[in-house]
């Protein structure tokens, strides 16, 4: 992740912040927490008939209600005052593989210092039908800076090389490892996606684990590196969907990074990653780019190449810089290359209401409705100082979950942001068309079971009423203040 950026709704640097600080959160979990995911109750479908209930879920900005169900709607042949969201099935958009979180080797440490019954519990809420149903999990190749400590899968003494990747090892990975197989127990169908933050620095012109591009000569070598990890990772059941070269390709700054220009990645994957994958029948997706929304003319240099173009599968965002329409932008212009949202931080220093209105309005509901795949937060837990987290990594970052020693944990904003998506809109799902204004943000689904899925967030400081409108029917419902709510029908 980026921690010089920071969100445009509060400033351009984080090292401006002078936001109030945020007390921390003491929610345990709760039986409206846990409830039953919706998509496996047994509706068959449908909805926008007269009579037919409409089921709410919702957070208020003022934390007094966290997704809990609220009382049922129903739809009636009359429209109430305010006005009118209108959802239309008939027009469908992009599939999504789902919502989530990065699996870093910090959020892994802080999670097993929990005792055996609440780390269960912690991973059936985070990844379970009963709980909030994570369904794609983003996870570092060697360490990210939310690591302890940088460390690759082939680390050197200074001035040696092993060209040959004969020391290749995932032994510092080990309890990453261990904790996906007990997700994977959980949901044995949660995508992984899989990005660097360095190679060995052996590869490196710089030789450090900050900063520098690679070398031209280990090309073919990385390439390799790449396919032995997807190759072990498979040995240990575990699949990995998709890679992306190089996190935050432009940001040399963080421990560990590296430099990557476009130029760079094109060449890689055209010449190098892609015949790799090929040569070893690896079907893993490869994603260009993973950085802000500032620069679409990245991916596009990588799609617009003729030779890079077959091997990518699609352009991965973050939001620390640029607007949330550059998804649209690369995605008209390769309306059959996919974009996938990969990673926002919220920060120590940010307040709930601000945060769970902002990550909403952008992440959720404005990567999906700019034609994304997934929208994941960043870090799943860290401790209280929120560490671990490498020597110049991020000192902000600001887990879904703080764990609290050994004994509990608390559920933080990033938490409730997903989780008003991934309980309710499982792998497969479709976005479908819905209207917006009245500053209400929305985003709309049909689920693989035909329920209608509708996410609303409302930015406005007081409380709004307005109708849901479906095949010529109408619910009238009403949401809080600055406050999200998912309608299920």
């Amino acid at each position: 992740m980026k921690s010089q950026y920071s969100y445009s709704f509060v400033l351009r640097s984080a090292a401006l912040c002078s936001v109030a600080l945020l007390s921390f959160l003491n929610c345990s979990s709760t039986s409206s927490d846990l409830a039953n995911n919706s998509d496996n109750s047994g509706n068959n479908g449908g909805g926008g008939t007269s009579g037919d209930p409409v089921q709410v879920w919702l957070t208020k900005g003022d934390q007094t209600v966290k997704l809990q169900q609220q009382g049922t709607a129903y739809f009636s042949g009359t429209s109430g005052t305010g006005t009118t969201i209108e959802v239309d099935a008939s027009q469908v958009f992009q599939s999504i593989d789902g919502f989530g979180y990065t699996l870093t080797g910090g959020s892994v440490q802080v999670i097993n210092q929990l005792n055996t019954a609440k780390k269960q519990e912690l991973l059936n809420d985070l990844f379970s039908s009963s709980g909030i149903g994570i369904n794609y999990l983003r996870v570092s190749i060697g360490a990210s800076d939310l690591n302890s400590e940088v460390f690759s899968y082939d680390d050197m003494p200074t001035g040696q090389t092993d060209p040959t990747l004969a020391q290749f090892s995932l032994t510092k990975d080990q309890a990453v490892i261990q904790m996906l197989k007990d997700i994977l127990m959980i949901n044995p169908n949660i995508k992984i996606l899989a990005t660097p933050w360095s190679p060995p620095v052996w590869m490196k012109d710089n030789g450090n684990t900050i900063g520098g591009s690679l070398k031209p000569e280990f090309y073919g070598v990385y390439a390799q590196y790449f396919v032995k990890y997807i190759q072990a990772m498979q040995a240990q059941g575990i699949k990995i969907d998709a890679i992306t070269p190089q996190n935050e390709p432009l940001h040399p700054g963080n421990n560990p990074s590296m430099y990557m220009t476009s130029t760079d990645q094109t060449n890689f994957i055209k010449n190098n990653l892609g015949p790799a994958f090929q040569a070893a029948n690896i079907n893993t997706k490869i994603i260009a780019y993973d950085h802000n929304c500032d620069n679409p003319a990245y991916p596009l240099a990588v799609l617009n190449d003729t030779a890079a173009n077959p091997y990518v599968d699609g352009s991965a965002f973050h939001l620390y810089a640029g607007d949330i329409s550059a998804l649209s932008t690369v995605h008209n212009l390769f309306p059959n290359k996919n974009v996938y949202f990969t990673e926002q931080w919220t920060s120590s220093t940010g307040g709930f209401s601000g945060d769970l209105d902002w990550h909403v309005k952008n992440v959720v509901i404005g990567s999906m409705r700019n034609w994304s795949k997934t929208a994941l937060e960043w870090n799943v837990a860290n401790d209280a100082s929120f560490g671990p987290h490498t020597s110049g990594g991020c000192t902000q970052c600001k887990g879904a979950i703080t764990v609290n020693g050994a004994a509990g944990y608390d559920k933080n904003v990033a938490y409730y942001i997903i989780a008003h998506a991934s309980k309710f809109v499982p792998v497969n799902s479709q976005r479908i068309a819905s209207t917006q204004n009245d500053n209400l943000s929305t985003v709309a689904f049909k689920t693989p079971v035909g329920k209608t899925v509708l996410i609303v967030q409302n930015s406005n400081s007081t409380e709004k009423a307005f109708n849901i409108k479906y095949n010529q029917k109408t619910a009238s419902v009403t949401i809080p203040g600055v406050s999200t709510a998912t309608y299920i029908f």
